[in-house]
């Protein structure tokens, strides 16, 4: 998600990584880059014109020498709130982190601490928060046309670090961001996935999702892959993994005094990268001082979410309440990181 995945696939897409954003948008310019890993930052810095001497291995280093005005975090959520809260420290105004937030909920409100004393702007990469196409269903929920929201199902909740974040987050948004009063939940991985309060893999997981407001949400892992259904009292709202929309609405009424659904034409919408608008987001609240549609805040609620997951299956299936107080669970895996695709795959 840094810098290549947007080579994955034959197809060409929307700007998708951290960097093809950044390159992308005119508000904002790569000045530098930092990996462990100084093979992927010489193709980095081909592939992004950053020169040798913007390249480092230490990024507290890159942080004084360059002092950016936005860093990107995109590791994996083990070291981010290490690398996080030391940005909040040292004068970074603003922070991209990829999803999920952190390997525990106690790292995760040491970021929330830290990035709100410093004053920093901070999204998390959950980016079909920022896609027109579910901003698009969101307005339509909210424009009462179709009654008010009942229910929200994801039908493909997938792992719960790595896809769940995407799935929580877009039910928190469809649902403006309410409170959750408890969450019920089976994890697939059956009894054995844990290490005593260490979680060296990560784990699918469903459940139910349970709204101060009364709406419930439904997180199912079923073979329809990467589709949101949002029900109304009056219609039915759906994204389709293939980039399609449907909406039905109520129609005549039938011998029983009921109004049958019928297919509704969903409003059209110009297609964007959502990255390039999380990017902008970030500029947006630099230049401004508004808030991001993200913010730091939501991406801890979305963390809090799958560790309720956890902490529901560990108790036998019980309902767990938010907020949660008491997990002591850490996504710890041991596992060398995926190397990068360095060009665009053909058919």
């Amino acid at each position: 998600m840094g810098a290549f995945i947007d080579n994955e696939g034959s197809t060409p897409k929307l700007p998708t990584s951290h960097a093809a954003a950044y390159e992308a948008s005119d508000r904002t310019e790569i000045v530098a880059c930092s990996d462990l890993r100084v093979d992927v930052m010489e193709q980095f810095g081909k592939r992004y014109g950053v020169a040798k001497e913007h390249q480092y291995v230490d990024y507290k280093e890159m942080v004084e020498r360059e002092k950016p005005d936005i860093v990107s975090v995109a590791t994996q959520p083990e070291p981010r709130s290490e690398i996080v809260v030391y940005l909040a420290e040292h004068g970074i105004k603003a922070i991209y982190a990829e999803k999920a937030m952190a390997a525990s909920t106690r790292e995760a409100d040491a970021m929330v601490e830290a990035v709100e004393r410093n004053g920093v702007v901070f999204n998390l990469g959950t980016n079909r928060r920022w896609d027109p196409g579910f901003d698009t269903m969101k307005e339509l929920i909210d424009s009462g046309t179709i009654g008010d929201l009942k229910t929200i199902i994801i039908y493909d909740n997938g792992t719960l670090f790595n896809m769940s974040s995407h799935w929580f987050d877009i039910m928190l948004r469809l649902n403006n961001d309410r409170p959750v009063s408890w969450v019920q939940a089976h994890l697939q991985d059956g009894a054995d996935f844990l290490d005593g309060d260490l979680l060296p893999e990560d784990p699918s997981g469903h459940g139910i999702i349970q709204f101060e407001d009364g709406v419930t949400g439904y997180a199912l892992l079923t073979g329809r892959q990467s589709e949101v259904e949002a029900i109304c009292e009056r219609g039915v709202v759906t994204a389709l993994g293939s980039g399609q929309w449907k909406v039905s609405g109520p129609g005549p009424m039938d011998h029983r005094g009921k109004h049958s659904p019928v297919p509704l034409e969903f409003p059209a919408f110009e297609p964007r990268s959502s990255s390039v608008a999380l990017v902008e987001d970030l500029a947006n609240s630099l230049d401004s001082g508004e808030p991001t549609r993200g913010g730091v805040r939501v991406a801890r609620a979305v963390l809090d979410l799958i560790f309720a997951f956890i902490e529901s299956h560990r108790r036998g299936g019980a309902r767990v309440t938010l907020p949660l107080t008491d997990s002591n669970v850490r996504l710890q895996r041991d596992r060398a990181p995926r190397p990068p695709t360095y060009e665009r795959l053909t058919d």
